[in-house]
């Protein structure tokens, strides 16, 4: 607790009686030179007006010393009334809220943090009337509707001679980032870290922890684990009595404890890992006995198998051990392993032991021991009977050491394993279902369909093939434990709209699959299509976050589409492919039509790969207009292609089946190259144009060296690099690679401007954003084309703008048809915009031209 503290006493009001003092300092004067006035009387006022003067100038340094002080505090500093109104902001609250001064001075606290509950100011003034300071952590609003935490530390101060409080506000936005990188570096580590309190409470488990303790992904943890199914033990295998324990010890005194090695067995598995803890007490601030305490620990299992405890290891764990001399056919068992076997007496020798087994089982593990070679090792199913008749089966694991001593020598363990055998038809049955589901694997959904097209009774049935869009997205972007709990989420939505319809599958992967017969209703497969599209409408919540994850599905009808189950499957499949590429988020029955059309897309393969040997592409330049003057200030350099055959090709034609078949990467650099030659052209004629836009697949940026590409074409155009932009997509945040990193670091040495195209559409990568050398956003024309209509395109235009504006980025708007468009856009502060409303595709002449219009003196 702080002490009592006088509060600071600051007199603002002698920084607005100015005016006052003039006026009372101009009549004195007039005053001492009145001749009607006594010569004693005129003395008096000009020693008045000398006091006055002399005062006047000890107010002026006051309220120097009070704005250079006050300005002077790198946090933003507030005087606040005791009410919560704002009296007074230093320079570096007005910069950090990014408002100007009158919006906030004689305004509630509010303003600066809307979040704030009712009464806020109640806790304050109690702290504050005790002599007190207060401290609390808030999160504050810029202008723009941004928000970043701050600390908030508050004191007593006499303003205005009445009782104010002075606030300053700590910035934590650094702090939260270190606590995400330590977050990032406990859950890399390969050390188990755990944090539990005095009552056993679990409270945090990193990821190599869960793998150490091997804790699976199904398993489910709690705040409060079952004990019961662990047992600790020390170095030596004996039980460790609770108060022992490594974390035990460190709550009790309060000091670390380092380095024990301990043993901990898990019943449910019949597991045992040896560990070496290091336990840290964890203390609250202020606290005198620690409350929590952090143990990491490394998994020493494999050190601990070459020591002369391993035997006790086994019989802990139920699992004997066995050493056998091969020069001297001595046969060693432990307890365990003899207890298993269950011999009259124990074997000594290998023919002994081999003697137990079945005669089958016999010869096999007799072949194996004769052909091991030096550091190799074998694991063998065997069957044998005991001495009473009893039949049991063990998983014995033996090898050889690769030189030295033990090289004759082969060592291992046996594990009881017939309870395991006896449960194999029920794993049997668990083969033919998918274990991430619970749904019908692949082989089981092929044999039903294989024996439904085999009866002609049952044979007119439909296959839905399903397909998740964007779940590789969510795959990369928060990892496969996500994928997973998606796929898991996915399966019980379809389930629920398949209901009794039909049998449902996972296919593999991100694929499904339904069978539903259509004898009794024909349009079955496409309400079932419809119903599994409607179970996707909600997002799904992963990781704390939402995600719009859909699907397209493909339907086949046999016998008409197919009449067995590697037909049907193949065409419901390329239905499907055909509903993802002309759009996400439907569905597509296959035909005939369709069948045409996939002979026509290996059609327009074989032109595409010849196009560019051929000369058949060719540039138009959209303009970039700044949005306010409507003046062209940059271009976007956009392909088109002209066949012989096929005829003027559509982009979105081509672009896709390029990307699919390799050909973007030639087709790219050849827009790279003839974009930054035309933007060479443009420069000799004199035209304003800044820089050119080239679109940047994803395969050209990883599959080739980009950045060589580049500074080729820079340097054979003679460009510098500030006269080129490369368009990137989201993709390649999410691919965190060594490689990505070098390329950008690359681009960014060229001095080439770089933007994230259509941004907004994918999951986009946000902390990428910060790290690497991004310029500028394009807002996707798909959010443009709902304003104003369409309040969530509006929510997603205006949360892309905030982005860039925190961010310091610069950002582009695509696809601006109309003025509504526009002023929208104006209003959220971007300026610069393309669009069919200023002008589509020029071929370069045209593009020239409306260029050196707006050049032209008016």
């Amino acid at each position: 607790m702080n002490a009592p503290q006088p509060p600071t006493q600051v007199d603002p009001t002698a920084m607005s009686e100015g005016p006052a003092l003039d006026a009372l300092l101009q009549s004195l004067q007039q005053a001492a030179g009145d001749p009607a006035l006594p010569d004693a009387t005129r003395a008096l006022m000009r020693v008045s007006a000398r006091e006055l003067r002399a005062a006047r100038g000890a107010i002026d340094a006051e309220r120097t010393r009070y704005h250079a002080l006050f300005d002077a505090v790198p946090d933003p500093v507030s005087v606040i009334a005791r009410d919560g109104t704002v009296l007074d902001l230093n320079k570096a609250g007005i910069t950090a809220y990014r408002r100007p001064r009158e919006e906030i001075i004689g305004k509630p606290i509010g303003v600066l943090n809307p979040d704030l509950p009712r009464g806020h100011m109640a806790p304050v003034l109690e702290s504050l009337d005790r002599g007190e300071t207060h401290v609390a952590e808030a999160t504050n609003m810029r202008a723009d509707g941004s928000r970043f935490p701050v600390e908030v530390h508050s004191a007593t101060l006499l303003y205005d001679g009445k009782p104010a409080i002075v606030a300053v506000a700590r910035d934590l936005t650094a702090r939260s980032e270190a606590e995400a990188r330590y977050a990032s570096l406990v859950e890399g580590i390969d050390k188990a870290i755990t944090v539990h309190d005095r009552e056993g409470h679990v409270h945090y488990v990193n990821a190599a922890g869960l793998h150490i303790y091997g804790i699976g992904a199904k398993d489910k943890i709690e705040a409060d684990p079952d004990y019961e199914d662990w047992m600790v033990v020390d170095e030596h295998g004996r039980p460790l009595p609770h108060e022992q324990f490594p974390a035990a010890r460190a709550l009790a005194s309060g000091r670390a404890v380092s380095s024990e090695v301990i043993g901990l067995f898990r019943r449910s598995t019949r597991r045992l890992v040896w560990l070496s803890v290091t336990a840290v007490p964890q203390f609250a601030p202020g606290a005198k006995k620690p409350e929590r305490v952090l143990s990491l620990s490394s998994d020493i299992t494999a050190l601990k198998r070459d020591t002369a405890l391993f035997e006790r290891v086994q019989e802990l764990a139920q699992i004997g051990g066995w050493q056998w001399d091969r020069m001297t056919d001595s046969l060693y068992l432990t307890d365990e392993a003899i207890r298993i076997l269950g011999a009259s007496s124990a074997p000594d020798t290998m023919a002994a032991f081999l003697a137990c087994l079945r005669e089958g089982d016999r010869h096999r593990m007799h072949d194996v021991i004769s052909r091991i070679d030096q550091g190799t090792g074998f694991e063998l199913q065997l069957q044998g009977f005991q001495a009473d008749g009893t039949s049991f089966w063990i998983s014995m694991i033996g090898g050889s050491e690769s030189d030295g001593p033990g090289v004759n020598q082969l060592t291992g363990t046996v594990q009881d394993i017939t309870d395991n055998k006896y449960a194999e038809d029920n794993l049997r049955v668990q083969a033919q279902t998918d274990a991430l589901t619970g749904m019908m694997n692949r082989d089981a959904i092929l044999a039903q369909l294989d024996a439904r097209l085999s009866d002609r009774a049952s044979n007119h049935i439909a296959l839905l093939y399903i397909d998740l869009d964007r779940f590789k997205i969510v795959n990369d972007v928060l990892g496969h434990g996500a994928g997973d709990e998606l796929l898991v989420a996915a399966a019980r939505r379809m389930r629920e709209a398949i209901g009794a319809e039909g049998l449902i599958a996972r296919f593999g992967g991100d694929e499904f699959v339904v069978i539903c017969d259509i004898h009794d209703d024909a349009d079955r497969p496409e309400r079932l299509a419809r119903r599994i599209q409607h179970a996707f409408t909600e997002p799904f919540r992963l990781q704390g976050e939402e995600f719009d994850v859909t699907t397209s599905t493909g339907i086949a009808r046999a016998p008409m589409d197919g009449e067995t189950s590697q037909q049907l499957t193949q065409n419901a499949d390329v239905a499907m492919y055909d509903s993802k590429r002309r759009q996400r988020n439907g569905w597509q029955s296959f035909s005939p039509e369709l069948a045409v059309r996939q002979h026509e897309r290996l059609q327009t393969e074989t032109q595409l790969r010849r196009a560019l040997d051929n000369g058949e592409f060719h540039l138009v330049y959209q303009p970039q207009v700044d949005l306010r003057s409507r003046r062209i200030v940059y271009a976007e350099a956009l392909v088109r292609w002209r066949n012989p055959q096929l005829g003027e090709m559509r982009p979105d034609r081509f672009i896709e089946l390029a990307e699919g078949t390799g050909d973007i990467v030639r087709i790219g650099n050849w827009v790279l190259h003839e974009a930054c030659t035309q933007m060479r052209r443009w420069r000799e004629q004199g035209l304003s144009i800044q820089r050119v836009a080239v679109n940047v697949s994803y395969r050209q940026f990883t599959g080739e060296n980009l950045a060589e590409s580049v500074r080729l074409a820079l340097q054979e155009a003679e460009l510098p690099g500030s006269a080129l932009e490369l368009e990137l997509t989201e993709r390649v945040l999410v691919d965190d690679t060594p490689h990505t990193l070098a390329v950008f670091e690359q681009l960014r040495a060229l001095g080439v401007q770089l933007s994230i195209d259509d941004f907004g559409e994918g999951y986009s990568a946000l902390n990428y954003l910060r790290r690497l050398p991004i310029h500028a956003l394009k807002l996707s024309h798909s959010f443009i084309r709902g304003v104003p209509g369409n309040p969530s395109d509006m929510a997603i235009c205006q949360a892309v703008a905030g982005i860039a504006q925190s961010l310091g980025l610069g950002l582009v708007a695509e696809g601006v048809e109309n003025e509504v468009q526009r002023d929208f856009l104006l209003r959220l502060g971007v300026t610069t915009g393309q669009g069919f409303l200023f002008a589509p595709g020029l071929l370069p002449g045209e593009f020239s031209k409306r260029v050196a219009a707006q050049q032209e003196p008016a």
